[in-house]
């Protein structure tokens, strides 16, 4: 049955090793089963509620991927887009995270409306590289600072804004432990190094008193403080206009690009700039309407996981790879008394770590060209700065066009650009935080 509904002979593989492939993505990429309800719930929602969310969202949209796009690619809330949702949109802006999640349904649905529609692949093809790549690492620097203040590391100053913060504190000593761990299993091609450094850090930390055990397996906690509580109404409000830009926006580039960067090295997509395979637009598809469903069920916007790449590494070719890893996500909801006793200490190190890995986009950017270099920078260097990935977008985007425009190079400004950066400087006129 496997086999002819996945078409495994075709795509050269078999169903052990779409299993083991399935395994191998799972394990690189469970640590979000710890990170994302330690941070969404410092916005007040149910830790245990965003566990659960968590794991069906994740495994709701990797199923989608599974069965309409018989890929290999697995799916779960994304980090950054995460961190936005919790330290921007509710705890810098005020929006209560009904609103939030309510925002989070609505960028689901414009998405979706793109995706069917070809105007996400317009949105692609009309961003600069560059300016590509300064978002992702730009993104990874946010996450950095978030880790740096969570562990301890870096504490706030009435001198300098921030400073280094007690390094004799046995957390802070934890995370940078958990750091290193996480650093050289993941050097040493050690599968699953970031869920493995945070659960080093968990059990360390409760050897030293840090943190208390909670205990490991129990059945699955309620759904309901989360589920079907977004505030679609309290979110359409003038101040949220932003917000949903910016998720549409990192959405499409995060999640696009990872899709066609994954499937392309699992040899799926013919080349080309058009990237032509029927099944590309199923997956398409399948992550714009898994984050629908995540909003639903309580979790910010769910995309595609590059830690995908480590089961096409190990074979995984189609689908089976990706019902493996939904399967394993089912399974980890009896896990929640474990998720519970992770401590920040332990999930800092693997944002820090995960913020090192999307710096590497920083090389892409064309250096010899400053109109190119110069916005990609400063959307990068805004978003930690400001806090904000919602200022970095617009510092980026509005920085290019006026660098283009006044060293004469307007018309090399593709029609994409320019919209997104006339929508950030009317956001900027007229709607305030």
């Amino acid at each position: 049955m496997l086999e002819k509904f996945f078409d495994l002979k075709g795509h050269g593989t078999n169903v052990r090793t779409e299993i083991v492939a399935g395994v191998t993505t799972f394990l690189t990429m469970a640590y979000i089963i710890f990170v994302n309800p330690d941070i969404l719930s410092t916005t007040g929602m149910d830790r245990d509620a965003v566990f659960v969310a968590t794991c069906l969202a994740a495994a709701l949209g990797t199923f989608v991927m599974a069965f309409l796009a018989n890929w290999p690619i697995a799916m779960a809330p994304g980090m950054g887009l995460n961190a936005f949702f919790a330290f921007t949109v509710v705890g810098m802006m005020g929006f209560t995270w009904q609103q939030a999640l309510g925002a989070v349904f609505i960028s689901g649905v414009i998405f979706f409306i793109l995706t069917v529609t070809g105007v996400r692949r317009w949105l692609i093809a009309g961003i600069p590289i560059s300016m590509r790549s300064g978002i992702a690492a730009g993104i990874g620097l946010f996450l950095a600072i978030i880790a740096l203040k969570s562990s301890g590391i870096v504490v706030a100053s009435p001198a300098t804004f921030v400073t280094l913060g007690d390094m004799t504190h046995t957390g802070t000593l934890l995370a940078i432990l958990g750091f290193f761990v996480i650093a050289a299993m993941d050097a040493l091609k050690i599968p699953g190094s970031i869920l493995i450094g945070i659960l080093v850090v968990t059990i360390a930390a409760m050897l030293t008193g840090v943190s208390s055990f909670a205990g490991i397996v129990s059945a699955p906690p309620s759904i309901a403080p989360t589920f079907l509580q977004l505030d679609i109404m309290g979110a359409l409000t003038v101040g949220i206009f932003q917000v949903i830009l910016v998720l549409v926006l990192v959405e499409v580039f995060d999640a696009t690009g990872t899709l066609i960067g994954v499937a392309k090295r699992a040899g799926l997509l013919t080349e080309g700039p058009q990237h032509k395979n029927k099944r590309l637009g199923r997956a398409l598809l399948a992550d714009s309407s898994a984050i629908v469903g995540g909003s639903l069920l309580g979790t910010s916007s769910t995309t595609a996981y590059v830690e995908s790449a480590s089961g096409v590494q190990a074979g995984g070719r189609t689908g089976l790879t990706a019902l493996t890893v939904g399967v394993l996500f089912l399974f980890a909801l009896f896990f929640a008394p474990l998720a519970g006793s992770v401590p920040a200490y332990a999930t800092a190190p693997a944002l820090l770590y995960v913020a090192v890995l999307m710096a590497r986009e920083l090389v892409e950017i064309d250096w010899d060209d400053v109109t190119e270099s110069a916005p990609a920078v400063l959307t990068a260097i805004a978003m930690p700065f400001t806090y904000s990935i919602a200022n970095g977008l617009a510092f980026g985007f509005i920085s290019y066009a006026l660098l283009k425009t006044l060293t004469g190079r307007w018309k090399d400004v593709h029609a994409a650009t320019w919209l997104v950066a006339g929508l950030f400087v009317l956001k900027f006129a007229f709607f305030t935080e």
